[in-house]
């Protein structure tokens, strides 16, 4: 008993309402011959009851064929039983007759007789069974032809309870699929929803990782650069030089860990000064506007990486000697620009974005804003990100 209820805990929720349901229909449709042999065992012979049973349970293997095979034509993993449609109905209208032409008239004592116990048993047996494999009006016409059946050959109480019994059994049945319907949809969605959120934890980790590591190895490359240059001219100041590449090595190894362990924040006065002093020594002439005082850490941190991202890319694509970082603050928004000289005369126009520019669009727009790179004449390059205040709040999952 532990064994079965350790097996049936460990099954999903989706898993165990579709079960439930499939019990419930299979449970109903297998009942019916014990049904009929408690209707009528008092009515007929037992040689007769012995017959009815076995033509009962032929009729119930095929309606539990027909409402196994419906339930999956239902949930869209095969096409319509047309075949167990067909005979179940025959078996169904066989029955009937056989029944009817057995039991023609009432038994003495009783409103009605056994022909009309059968009409009931195999009529619910098989608009239950159907229920799952057409729409709900097919299903309401064979329910309509059952009682039309029984107004001909049995009493008024007889089509009233058969009547009752079909629209329950259509309506209970209808209810109970579209039920499952949609807990397989949302069991799908949640399967998706999570399949996303693992798709975007990685690309979160490469635009980090691109943004920690294009950065850092841009400077080691520059800083490299140098000290060859200072060594070859015998100059002290290359030992200087090759120490600030291990610094900024280990300072880079910090970095990549936290981007493993999604703790990495890219502080904006931090980034600022960072970017004002690598271009410096690159050569470049950097004059910072303003700062990031007062504004929210979320807004902060993706501006700090706008930082990072364009000074990263201003010492791998351009030839610039001079950049201008303004950051200005308005109710409304703020506005971050980075324009320098770095870019030949002849280019102008907006720029096509790679991967690092793509990357940072992203995070820019998760919190509602813009980013937009464009080359100005003669040969300058602007690369300005606008984000509004207050911050979007973001959508909280149900």
């Amino acid at each position: 008993m532990r064994t079965v209820t350790g097996w049936w805990r460990r099954r999903g929720q989706a898993t165990r309402v579709e079960w439930y349901i499939r019990g419930s229909f299979y449970s109903q449709i297998a009942l019916s011959p014990l049904l009929v042999a408690a209707l009528v065992q008092l009515e007929v012979s037992r040689t007769a009851l012995a017959v009815l049973v076995a033509g009962f349970i032929v009729h119930t293997v095929v309606c539990l064929l027909l409402v196994h095979a419906g339930i999956q034509a239902y949930l869209g993993l095969r096409p319509r039983p047309t075949a167990l449609i067909l005979a179940g109905g025959a078996l169904t209208a066989a029955g009937v007759a056989a029944g009817f032409a057995a039991y023609p008239g009432p038994t003495p004592g009783r409103p009605d007789g056994p022909g009309t116990a059968i009409l009931i048993v195999l009529a619910v047996t098989y608009v239950s069974a159907l229920c799952a494999a057409v729409r709900p009006r097919v299903t309401f016409a064979v329910a309509v032809a059952g009682c039309a059946v029984g107004a001909v050959a049995g009493t008024a109480g007889a089509v009233i309870a058969l009547g009752g019994l079909l629209v329950t059994v259509v309506a209970a049945y209808r209810l109970s699929l579209w039920m499952l319907g949609v807990v397989r949809e949302l069991d799908r969605a949640r399967h998706v929803q999570a399949g996303l959120a693992v798709a975007e934890e990685r690309l979160r980790f490469a635009r980090d990782l691109h943004d920690v590591a294009g950065r850092t190895l841009s400077v080691v490359a520059l800083k490299a650069e140098l000290a060859a240059q200072l060594a070859r001219r015998g100059r002290e100041e290359a030992v200087e030089e090759m120490l600030e590449v291990r610094r900024i090595a280990q300072d880079s190894l910090t970095e990549l860990r936290a981007v493993a362990g999604g703790y990495r924040a890219a502080d904006l006065d931090v980034e600022l000064a960072g970017a004002r002093a690598l271009l410096t020594s690159a050569g470049i002439q950097c004059r910072v506007i303003g700062d990031g005082g007062g504004l929210p850490a979320q807004l902060q941190g993706t501006l700090g990486w706008v930082v990072r991202e364009g000074a990263t890319n201003l010492l791998r694509h351009s030839e610039a000697r001079s950049c201008v970082v303004t950051l200005r603050t308005a109710p409304s928004g703020v506005t971050l620009t980075m324009a320098n000289n770095g870019v030949a005369p002849a280019a102008s126009g907006k720029v096509a974005f790679g991967g690092g520019l793509l990357g940072l669009t992203e995070r820019v727009a998760a919190l509602g804003g813009t980013v937009t790179a464009t080359r100005t004449p003669p040969d300058g390059f602007e690369l300005s990100v606008v984000l509004p205040l207050p911050l979007p709040v973001p959508a909280v999952a149900t």
